[in-house]
């Protein structure tokens, strides 16, 4: 999630557990601690692969940051008890205080899609359960406003209660998220299946600051895939184009280490397109379609057509900004509540993929 996001949770989390003892500080602190797995981005690697595979890596195990909030709580226990004996600052509490500004920090990540390594070292793939998108207002704002009102009016009277609430709030969304989630894959699926398309896999992820639309993704067995759009309040099947992941073109890539570490991250869903003389791969996982956050050139064919695999380095199309294009975040938004006229999803590909191969696309 956005860092706004994750110091108003952590200034939450401390405010409603030491709020008694730190006041206000509490939430400064809080602050601090909810954002400081993220300080992995200042570690600076030699292609984008690498940058986006490790992020939210070894600052991320919920091993490591439960060490960390042990250290810290020996340490401000030790310090407190010469320094403010009146405080009553006894290890338990810190430690909860602490362990839950931090922990909650990559568990709330990983209710996104991109990928987090909560068991880090554990070579596992990234836990990615896509109940929310990775800004999203009606999980902030609540959380936000307390946090404000306990800056404002101080720690007394109804700030904490006000607090403990708005953790409830944004819990119980997170879990609306994820039955969202669930919901929009069964759709999918029973639309697929009304057609008589069998698929292996079906994953569905939240579109542009809402939990209420979702794109959805099923591959099929001969090496395609269907990607379409939900909504909570559809009744019509969803819209839905087949495309190709042209996995043949992925032989080049055989072996190389750079790749299968971004096919383990992804758990997959990877496109595979060759634009001139290069092997762009694609995350599916984000973005809208046809329009995606994550793309990498990782090979390049010379004059006799020889394929090499290179460096990796970032496909410069129209860049990660066009996903909130002002016209389509409007249909986007207006495709929550109608479905007619459909989503141009044919369109988009085209627009933003280039010329691809013929998509299929119905209902």
């Amino acid at each position: 999630m956005d860092s706004l996001t994750q110091a108003v949770l952590g200034a939450a989390l401390q405010g409603a557990v030491l709020g008694r003892i730190q006041g206000r500080r509490s939430l400064l602190y809080g602050a601090a601690l909810g954002t400081l797995p993220d300080l992995d981005v200042v570690i600076r690697y030699a292609d984008p692969v690498s940058q986006m595979t490790y992020h939210r890596g070894f600052s991320h195990s919920i091993f490591v940051l439960t060490g960390l909030a042990l250290l810290l709580a020996w340490l401000v226990s030790a310090i407190g008890r010469r320094r403010w004996p009146e405080k009553d600052y006894r290890w338990p509490r810190l430690f909860l205080a602490f362990w839950l500004a931090l922990v909650t920090h990559p568990i709330l990540d990983a209710f996104t899609v991109y990928g987090t390594q909560l068991f880090w070292p554990l070579h596992l793939t990234p836990e990615s359960w896509a109940a929310v998108f990775i800004i999203d207002p009606v999980y902030t704002v609540p959380l936000l406003a307390a946090v404000l009102y306990a800056a404002f009016r101080g720690m007394q009277g109804r700030a904490i209660p006000l607090l403990t609430l708005a953790l409830v709030f944004s819990t119980a969304y997170l879990g609306f998220g994820l039955a969202g989630r669930m919901a929009a894959e069964q759709r999918f699926q029973f639309a697929l299946d009304q057609q008589g398309i069998a698929v292996i896999e079906v994953r569905a992820v939240p579109i542009a600051f809402n939990s209420l639309v979702w794109r959805v993704l099923a591959k099929t067995p001969d090496g395609h895939y269907y990607e379409g759009v939900s909504s909570l309040f559809d009744r019509e099947p969803p819209e839905m184009q087949r495309q190709s992941l042209n996995l043949d073109a992925a032989k080049v890539l055989d072996g190389v280490p750079l790749h299968e570490r971004l096919r383990w991250f992804t758990d997959g869903w990877l496109r595979y397109d060759v634009v001139g003389d290069a092997l762009v791969v694609t995350d599916l996982r984000m973005g809208i379609p046809g329009n995606y956050t994550f793309r990498f050139n990782m090979a390049s064919r010379d004059g006799a057509g020889h394929w090499t695999a290179g460096t990796p380095t970032l496909w410069l199309g129209d860049g990660v900004g066009s996903m909130f294009n002002a016209q389509d975040l409007v249909l986007i938004w207006r495709r929550i509540v109608e479905q007619q006229p459909p989503l141009p999803l044919a369109a988009w590909t085209q627009k933003y993929l280039g010329p691809v191969q013929a998509a299929e696309v119905g209902r």
